[in-house]
């Protein structure tokens, strides 16, 4: 017992020792020492103090060094570092971009009136307008035959026809059956300036703003010119268009807003991080459910759910090693419902089915891979299923029950016998409206995400098995208890952030209802005391424990 605790004990405290620094670095990060002597010569000024007239210049170009040609496709010739604007532009795609090539943003900020080029005081920033993805199979009615993208297509036609950005969108829909990674267009460009005048200290530069510094020399004193930020985490999947040889040009969303010194400085770590796991194999799609942690949500809602997420973190290890421990000395099935061990073996493999087919990020996949795999672990555990292996094939041999494990599969077989007059009727008449009114890539797609809406909305009456055994048998002395607290804790925190954010109605009942049967299971497990004088099914009793202890001692 003692190794157990201490162990825990460690986790705990390692827990505590990275939430406290990460709260240190988060904190280095955000706040930035100011100069002490604002008239120092160790104190850097902004340019923007002085109020200069400036101009904000965006070029397209095949090359990032923009040498032999450039393209002129928006300027802002009253430009207010203060003032928050979205213009929209359409631009014409060269024939090597057409052709799978890429394209290039060139932005300048510089002085109004002068050629970005000739001004020696100018900053500028280079984007790619193009990334490269596969592009997303179209998805038909498996009855009917009809393509959803084609439907799709000619009514965003219809509505759309004057613009031909639409027309180019339409067109390449029409090569989304490819399996290689073709051009895609970003349509949106996020730019941002920090409007703050900030005297930063030559002794006390942050290294992450380093490289946006620009200085220069003005008399005796160092004054750095703004402070230009591409924001490529507003680069999102949903926001891609397909480029082929038909789209001639396409729309652009050119977005500015000013920026605090501390956001930039943390926008720019988390968009290294992302970059870092590209650069590791992460495909676009995964970096963009990263990328949506941070845009969906403000700063200080961020905060919260790291904190939130960091106790969520550790309280599914918790119950993850309580289960674990539960089932690796678990030698008898006595009031335990099998077919609820089995149900959520099944769901856990339909779920990480449905990611799989999905092409969910890697960050969920491979978690839930291995609680499937555990999941069938513990099957094998509860169904006493040995394995042998002759001539290279498996033997399974199935261990016998007793008389007390027989009881309690009788009524969890009768418990099932009711729960399916509700449960196929609601399965089946799902499956079916999936079928005739909703589409799917293939009829593998169709089955998967059948299946696993059912989970999703019915897997909660599987839970409902064990009930009946705890009622039939009046104990609940038999179940990992210490796994189901750390369980409730975490769906009590999904709970609360079900509110918080605004999420459909459905979502939120599905949140609560779990909670519905862990009260009940609350209410039994205090209907039914554990009678600690009693001896347990390992032949221990609770008065008998002191007394091995101290006999160990």
């Amino acid at each position: 017992m003692f190794l157990k605790t201490s162990f825990t004990t460690v986790i705990v405290g390692v827990f505590v020792v990275y939430v406290l620094h990460t709260c240190w670095v988060m904190y280095g990060i955000v706040y930035t020492k100011p100069c002490d002597h604002p008239k120092g010569v160790n104190c850097i000024t902004p340019f923007l103090a002085g109020n200069p007239k400036l101009q904000l210049s965006v070029y397209t170009a095949l090359r990032a060094n923009a040498d032999g040609g450039h393209t002129l496709i928006h300027k802002e010739e009253e430009f207010n570092v203060s003032s928050k604007f979205e213009r929209i532009v359409n631009v014409s795609l060269p024939k090597k971009t057409r052709n799978n090539g890429t394209l290039f943003a060139l932005i300048f900020v510089h002085q109004a009136g002068v050629n970005p080029w000739q001004d020696p005081r100018h900053v500028h920033f280079v984007s790619q307008l193009t990334t490269y993805m596969v592009p997303k199979p179209p998805e038909i009615s498996l009855i009917s035959g009809n393509d959803q993208t084609q439907d799709q297509k000619e009514e965003s036609q219809e509505k759309t026809r004057p613009t031909s950005g639409s027309e180019a969108r339409g067109g390449a829909s029409s090569s989304s059956s490819s399996d290689h990674p073709v051009s895609h267009w970003r349509s949106r460009l996020t730019l941002n300036i920090v409007s703050d005048h900030f005297l930063f200290d030559r002794e006390h530069l942050p290294s992450d703003v380093h490289r946006y510094l620009r200085v220069f020399q003005n008399g005796k004193r160092m004054v750095y010119l703004p402070l230009l930020f591409v924001d490529q985490l507003s680069n999102r999947v949903k926001d891609l268009v397909e480029i082929n040889s038909t789209s001639i040009e396409l729309p652009l969303t050119i977005s500015y807003d000013s920026i605090s010194l501390g956001r930039l400085r943390f926008w720019i770590h988390m968009q290294d991080a992302v970059s870092s796991l590209q650069q590791f194999g992460f495909t676009e799609k995964d970096a963009d459910e990263i990328k949506g942690i941070f845009v969906d949500t403000n700063l200080y809602f961020l905060a919260l759910t790291f904190f939130v997420a960091a106790f969520h973190l550790l309280f599914d290890f918790l119950a993850f090693k309580n289960d674990i421990s539960f089932w690796k000395q678990k030698k008898s099935m006595v009031g335990m419902s099998s077919k609820a061990v089995l149900w959520r073996c099944f769901s856990t493999i339909v779920i990480f089915l449905y990611l799989f087919d999905e092409q969910t990020s890697l960050l969920v996949l491979i978690p839930a891979g291995i609680g499937s795999i555990i999941e069938v672990w513990k099957v094998k555990k509860a169904l006493k299923i040995q394995v042998f292996w002759k001539g290279g094939k498996p033997t399974f041999l199935f261990g016998k029950l007793d008389e007390s494990e027989r009881r309690t599969g009788e009524y969890d077989t009768l418990a099932m016998k009711y729960l399916s007059y509700l449960l196929y009727p609601l399965c089946v008449g799902g499956a079916v409206y999936a079928l005739i009114y909703l589409r799917y890539k293939s009829w593998y797609s169709w089955v998967i995400n059948s299946l696993v809406n059912g989970v999703y909305a019915f897997g909660f009456l599987f839970m409902l098995p064990q009930l009946f055994v705890n009622y039939k048998l009046k104990s609940v002395a038999h179940l990992p208890w210490k796994a189901f607290m750390y369980k409730a804790f975490n769906t009590f925190i999904d709970d609360v952030f079900a509110f918080i954010i605004t999420m459909p109605t459905s979502h939120r009942l599905a949140c609560f209802r779990d909670d519905v049967v862990f009260l009940i299971y609350l209410y039994q497990r205090w209907l039914y005391p554990v009678d600690k004088s009693r001896v347990n099914e390992y032949g221990v009793s609770y008065d008998e424990e002191p007394k091995e202890k101290s006999k160990k001692d």
